[in-house]
């Protein structure tokens, strides 16, 4: 969904995805609810130094403040949550590309997550601890706030108990949260790091199933957004990991292929005469031996069969492709194509355009590298 960039941090973009926008309204509403506020107020009066009256909650527009800046008061907490993730990860170079908070919660983008088994628990631990921190000054704060300010002591109150919430949750080891990668780390002390993933997304799929089947006996759409959130993010992760591993040292030039080549000039009709004699869908389009786009079998379907000899290869092509070096790492390669949702990139040597790498390519060398047993460990 849309994302907004509300202000940054560390110079990290913080940006607020749509549907919290759409959430936080409802979020507040709820938390307002008199059933929300009598089911808290036994929890917070019994750790704070003073008990709230509840019926001075309910009063008034009281209700309404309390769900707007517990609602507000949450969300900042989980973007702290992702700041101590960031800071972490800045302590072992990773980089945080941007903080996004959602309807589920908070994601920080981090540049890479280190294979290091240490360095991954440390970045790992440190949003529930960032949690937890919050929720001790929050638990100190309920000293500080006068008795003549119920409504701001039990917010600050409430914040204190769900930030503890927030940080027991995310410890759960359903990866890839923070306890899922936790997992992990203990698991790739021992093991080899995609057979760590692996045990660990099979441990989160468990805990998507489970969230799921909450879900449907309990009437609760967000665990069952949070089943499908977990279980996707946990598979996808074990496939970036293997195919990490299978293209461990491989650069661009190791996947590109001989892509046949086509003179701009040419017509469709000739092209897809071509594609049918060759046998092949793509095809590096050339002019004077330069690369200068690609074209496809999707690239027919622009010209109407009786009008294919009146255009040129040129005008269907595909010109605007991402570049990538030829001697640039064939993973992130890979991660480019998948960032930019094309099937081909431009390979450079030099400043030149030398070829182009699709994910045919990658398909092919992957099933090569499978069919001689260039695996990983099981």
């Amino acid at each position: 969904m849309r994302k907004f960039t509300v202000g940054r941090v560390w110079d990290i973009p913080i940006r607020i995805d749509l549907s919290l926008v759409v959430f936080l309204p409802i979020l507040a509403w709820l938390l307002g609810s008199e059933a929300q506020i009598d089911a808290y107020a036994g929890i917070v009066n019994a750790v704070a130094p003073t008990a709230f009256a509840v019926e001075v909650l309910h009063a008034g527009s009281n209700p309404w403040l309390i769900g707007i800046f517990a609602a507000v008061g949450l969300f900042v907490g989980v973007a702290l949550h992702e700041l101590g993730h960031a800071y972490a990860g800045a302590r072992y170079g990773v980089e945080t590309e941007s903080i996004t908070l959602w309807l589920l919660g908070g994601l920080a983008s981090l540049s890479n997550i280190p294979r290091e088994p240490e360095k991954e628990f440390a970045i790992a631990l440190a949003g529930p601890v960032t949690s937890l921190l919050v929720a001790a000054v929050c638990y100190l704060g309920l000293y500080a706030v006068p008795a003549s300010l119920p409504v701001v002591g039990f917010i600050v109150g409430w914040l204190a108990i769900s930030n503890a919430l927030l940080a027991g949750f995310n410890l759960l080891p359903a990866f890839p949260m923070d306890g899922g990668r936790v997992l992990r780390a203990y698991l790739a002390r021992s093991r080899p790091y995609a057979v760590a993933t692996r045990t660990a997304a099979r441990v989160g799929v468990a805990f998507a199933v489970a969230f799921a089947v909450f879900g449907v006996l309990y009437f609760s759409p967000l665990f069952l957004l949070l089943a499908w959130f977990v279980y996707s993010a946990a598979t996808g992760e074990s496939r970036t990991v293997l195919l990490d591993d299978l293209l461990e040292g491989l650069t661009v030039d190791d996947v590109a292929a001989d892509t046949p080549t086509i003179d701009v000039e040419a017509s469709v009709q000739a092209f897809a005469d071509r594609m049918l004699a060759d046998r092949r869908t793509e095809y590096a389009v050339t002019r004077d031996g330069a690369v200068v786009g690609l074209v496809s079998m999707a690239a027919l379907k622009q010209v109407r069969d009786v009008e294919r000899d009146a255009y040129h290869v040129e005008e269907v092509m595909r010109s605007d492709l991402p570049v990538v070096e030829r001697d640039a790492d064939a993973f992130e390669a890979l991660a480019v194509l998948n960032e930019g949702n094309v099937g081909a990139a431009f390979v450079e040597h030099d400043g030149e355009r030398v070829g182009i790498v699709t994910r045919s390519d990658y398909v092919s060398l992957l099933q090569a590298r499978q069919a001689f047993g260039v695996t990983v460990p099981a």
